[in-house]
């Protein structure tokens, strides 16, 4: 059962293990709704919050539970905290993961002296596989979010973000499968219920957020979204009553608003996020919730990215904030054109990174070409104001990708 006491509990237990993460002002971010800040569990021991929920559940067993060895599921982040969890009090364990999780959290988990075990699918085939185990061989099962341990665990956040900032109006939290926020809201809402507490989850798995929307609990028929930490169809039983009751409102972001918070929170605050870790964020930069006047706290919840990610994530951010441009131009193809449409581009502080000059598209005339040109540009104003000085000296823009 999860009580107050049972958090004030874990995080004294948490004491000697887990960072109390720093809460900053994020004043370089705009969002000129609200007061910003930003509790950075993304800087936690193994980059996430989930070392807090795994430590103190395990923290919790008995001799025998602990002789059985210790199983769990993961998308990554409750991998590593239970794997180090594990390492710490001399616990075997053997994490079920999806194949496609990312390659840095695997062998983090590994490197924390976890077995793994890959599963062809998403979360859910990986919490499908662990319970088969379990009930095989005979392990104590440590569930990423619906156990009332866990919880309180996660619940240590928000004492600590009462703490840093007592008088906040406002905190947003990421949501998977429930277990964060329902540690978050169930603390801060005995603590100070005024205060309000808003979820967010990825557009491409709103399993949370329909089961809210429909009063019952909901199992998505697949998930997409590359915010693998929170990409759960089907939300938690113990999670669900705790948000039904104590969040204010759940919200969602697409993929390119998350990408777009990530390259912000890394040009801004020079913060790495992942996926997951960056939808609070999100919320708060588009505008999701009204946050009019009030002191925020959007909590980044892991900063586990692949590094291959992060490289797409961040091209993906610039296209959406007009800072990486292509614009494919119809041309006679004759001498002196390229050197036409570099100037004017140039002229307008644009900065051209790819040229592709194609002759062969049967569509066009036979004196013809298409030029297409890969620009870096300042915002959607100076990518605006490159299409109208092309199109006024005489070119023809046949499509942009912004």
């Amino acid at each position: 059962m999860l009580t107050l006491d049972k958090i004030y509990h874990a995080a004294f237990v948490l004491k000697s293990v887990a960072r109390k993460t720093d809460l900053i002002a994020a004043s370089a971010l705009s969002c000129k709704e609200c007061e910003l800040y930003l509790k950075t569990e993304n800087l936690q021991v193994t980059g996430s919050f989930k070392l807090r929920g795994a430590y103190y559940k395990i923290s919790q067993l008995n001799e025998e539970e602990k002789a059985k060895g210790i199983i769990a599921c993961s998308a990554g982040n409750h991998a590593q905290g239970v794997a180090l969890a594990g390492a710490k009090n001399k616990i075997p364990s053997i994490i079920c993961m999806p194949d496609g999780a990312p390659i840095s959290k695997v062998e983090a988990t590994k490197s924390y002296g976890a077995e793994v075990c890959l599963v062809k699918g998403t979360y859910d085939d990986a919490h499908t596989k662990a319970v088969e185990l379990q009930e095989e061989k005979g392990y104590t099962f440590i569930h990423p979010f619906d156990d009332p341990d866990v919880i309180a665990g996660q619940g240590t956040i928000g004492l600590e973000i009462l703490d840093q900032l007592p008088d906040v109006d406002a905190v947003i939290v990421p949501i998977g499968g429930g277990g964060l926020i329902s540690g978050v809201a169930y603390t801060i809402k005995h603590l100070k219920s005024e205060c309000k507490v808003y979820g967010v989850q990825a557009a491409g798995a709103p399993s949370m957020y329909e089961s809210i929307q429909k009063n019952e609990k909901i199992t998505l028929n697949s998930v997409d979204t590359f915010a693998d930490g929170i990409a759960v169809k089907h939300p938690g039983d113990l999670t669900y009553d705790i948000i039904s009751q104590y969040v204010d409102e759940i919200v969602t972001v697409n993929d390119d608003e998350i990408a777009a918070a990530i390259l912000a929170l890394i040009e801004k605050q020079k913060l790495i996020a992942e996926g997951a870790g960056a939808v609070s964020v999100a919320a708060a930069l588009f505008n999701k919730i009204d946050l009019t006047g009030k002191k925020v706290v959007s909590l980044v919840s892991g900063g586990n990215i692949d590094v291959s990610i992060l490289s797409r994530v961040i091209t993906r951010g610039l296209v959406r904030n007009g800072r990486n441009s292509t614009l494919t131009i119809a041309l006679i193809d004759k001498p002196g054109q390229l050197q036409g449409v570099s100037e004017i581009i140039s002229r307008c502080g644009g900065n051209v990174v790819s040229v592709h000059h194609d002759r062969g598209d049967q569509n066009m005339a036979i004196n013809s070409c298409f030029l297409k040109v890969g620009m870096e540009t300042r915002d959607h104003e100076q990518v605006a104001e490159i299409k109208k000085a092309l199109t006024d000296a005489g070119f023809k823009l046949v499509s942009e990708r912004v």
